[in-house]
């Protein structure tokens, strides 16, 4: 288990020490000097990661940025409506682009939504991972339309990766997008379902922070 308290330092090399990787392949990672890595965990030098370069290791490695020195995301703790055992589930105050693109300074909670553990058990949803965000633009029409309400589960992210459709971050903005596996290890591909939209045919994944998986959509009646 991932122990966000712990040093940020610390917990990195303990994880690069792990699985083998050694500080001179995640300082390539990031596009820094070989020895980047090596004097931020031995030396404290920088006295913390960029957010860009933290974002960027978190996805190659498949863990979360807090464990990096991000911040703990507040969609990992909804609660529960007091004597009904309905999940409260944040929703958040910003909108994942279908389009081109849109930056994100926080992530305000501007209301919660009720739902039914057991239905959220068979979504294969973590209840403990949930939040709510709207879609912006069309870039993902016709499967996801501008201003529907989507349903991510943060705990469904990089380290379990397979075909669907994400929120992801690339070049600090979120986005929601369709993501598969490319040819060739630790590449994806980033598609929008609008042919009339750009999609990434190949990249790796170190430019891609995936924050969580799409598992469901709500919309209006127009």
């Amino acid at each position: 288990m991932i122990d966000l308290s712990q040093d940020p330092r610390a917990a990195l090399d303990h994880i690069l020490r792990e699985r083998g990787i050694d500080y001179a392949r995640i300082s390539q990672v990031i596009g820094r000097n070989p020895a980047y890595i090596q004097q931020f965990i031995k030396r404290g030098s920088p006295r913390r990661l960029a957010e860009q370069d933290r974002a960027r290791i978190a996805a190659f490695l498949g863990v979360p940025e807090a464990m990096l020195g991000g911040p703990v995301q507040r969609v990992a703790t909804p609660a529960r409506v007091r004597g009904t055992g309905m999940i409260l589930v944040p929703k958040l105050a910003i909108g994942a682009s279908a389009g081109a693109g849109a930056s994100v300074d926080g992530e305000p909670v501007e209301g919660e939504v009720a739902f039914d553990p057991r239905w959220l058990r068979d979504l294969g949803a973590d209840p403990r991972a949930l939040s709510i965000i709207r879609v912006e633009g069309d870039s993902m029409a016709p499967t996801l339309n501008d201003g529907d309400d989507i349903l991510v589960d943060g705990g469904d992210a990089a380290a379990r990766l397979r075909d669907g459709i994400y929120i992801l971050r690339m070049d600090d903005v979120l986005m929601v997008k369709r993501v598969a596996r490319a040819p060739g290890q630790g590449r994806i591909s980033v598609i929008s379902d609008n042919p009339h939209y750009r999609s990434w045919d190949d990249l790796p994944m170190s430019a891609v922070q995936l924050v969580g998986r799409v598992v469901w959509t709500g919309r209006r009646v127009r």
